[in-house]
């Protein structure tokens, strides 16, 4: 737009000095050469000075004299009658609103008039500063009417731009925080309570040196296994593919092993309703609920006996974990901290809830625990 501006306002510099040439071409006298090239001058001061352009008011007062000098040559020459074309524009765009539309009349009635005095009365004479007049209003007030669209098109493509830029670089930001959770929670469910279970059974195993060197080694190996376990989690859930634990086998077998490998407390593991196919993000998601209860129950309800149940209905699937342990008040839960744990019951209510699940706990002082994660089945295909 501003390039097309340009060259309309030298369009309408040439076209001032084509229109005074042939005044001074036809009149040939000297006074309307030197009041035509004093016209130039004058009108060439305003393009040429800079300070001109730059404030209303020496624009104003320079078009004043412009308008001066052409009304003198309209004295001396019916032939600069055509000069008032290119004026009006300069009066429209120059002076307020309130003012460019009379300043316009009046320049062609002045036309008008010294036509009909160099020239005799004719309905041309009339009509054609008063047409010229009607069509610069209406060109120049539709210029700025296009004008004010195309600078709201523009303004409105920039902060359109400037919202997509802020729209990306949320997603960003959300991307990075959801893989940050995603990682959180598996270092919570595998690393974090692997390395839980490594330290109490070779606590156990220190504490039963040397009276019972068999089953401190069964306890070591048991550690072992755990580290090796552990290292396979971290390099899966690194590349984002299933838990080691699922790899071959359902999701009732992977919870029957973890609940055959937990010994402290014994667990018992059981499987009703009629088991279907689910959803591999649904499979993670309750394998993780139970390692990260077991391992809690492990660590802090000293139960005797846990029991992990595996529940498939019409319209959801339900894990359940209970024991016999300590208890808690489940509307004062534990504050987590990165040396006493207790971020497991908020890791895991995240994994039921983005599955579209419920995370409950049941639990008072002394009377046991018993978490319940129901997830909705997804719908079968036809």
């Amino acid at each position: 737009m501003d390039t097309t501006r340009v060259a309309l306002t030298w369009g309408l510099h040439l076209l001032v000095v084509a229109l005074v040439a042939p005044a001074v071409v036809r009149a040939g006298a000297p006074a309307t050469v030197v009041v035509a090239a004093l016209l130039v001058v004058v009108y060439a001061a305003g393009v040429l000075v800079p300070g001109i352009g730059r404030s209303r008011r020496r624009a104003a007062w320079w078009l004043a004299a412009v308008c001066a000098v052409w009304a003198v040559l309209l004295v001396l020459t019916a032939d600069a009658l055509w000069v008032a074309f290119p004026l009006y524009f300069l009066q429209l765009h120059l002076l307020p609103r309130r003012a460019g539309v009379p300043a316009v009349a009046a320049t062609a009635l002045a036309a008008a008039t010294s036509f009909t005095l160099h020239q005799g009365f004719t309905p041309a004479a009339v009509a054609g500063p008063v047409l010229g007049a009607a069509v610069a209003v209406v060109v120049v007030r539709g210029y700025e009417v296009l004008y004010r669209e195309s600078e709201r098109r523009r303004r409105l493509i920039e902060e359109l731009t400037a919202t997509r830029a802020d729209l990306a670089e949320a997603q960003h930001a959300a991307g990075v925080l959801a893989e940050r959770e995603r990682l959180a929670r598996e270092i919570h469910d595998t690393l974090a309570q692997g390395l839980s279970s490594i330290q109490l059974l070779l606590r156990a195993a220190e504490r039963i040196l040397p009276d019972r060197p068999e089953d401190a080694a069964r306890h070591v190996g048991q550690a072992r296994r755990t580290a090796v376990d552990n290292l396979a989690e971290a390099r899966r859930f690194v590349a984002a593919l299933s838990p080691p634990a699922l790899d071959g086998t359902t999701l009732a077998g992977a919870l029957e092993r973890l609940c055959a490998a937990t010994a402290s407390p014994p667990t018992r593991f059981e499987l009703t309703g009629r088991p279907v196919p689910l959803p591999t993000a649904h499979d993670v998601a309750l394998l993780r609920i139970a390692q990260s209860a077991l391992a809690n129950t492990a660590r802090h309800a000293r139960a005797r006996a846990a029991s992990a149940t595996l529940d498939y209905r019409d319209d959801e699937v339900v894990l359940t974990v209970t024991d016999d342990g300590d208890g808690f008040d489940p509307a004062a839960p534990p504050a987590p901290d990165p040396d006493a744990g207790g971020f497991g019951l908020a890791a895991s209510a995240a994994r039921a809830r983005s599955l579209g699940g419920t995370l409950t706990v049941e639990s008072a002082p002394g009377r046991g625990t018993a978490l319940s994660a129901r997830l909705p089945l997804p719908p079968e295909r036809p």
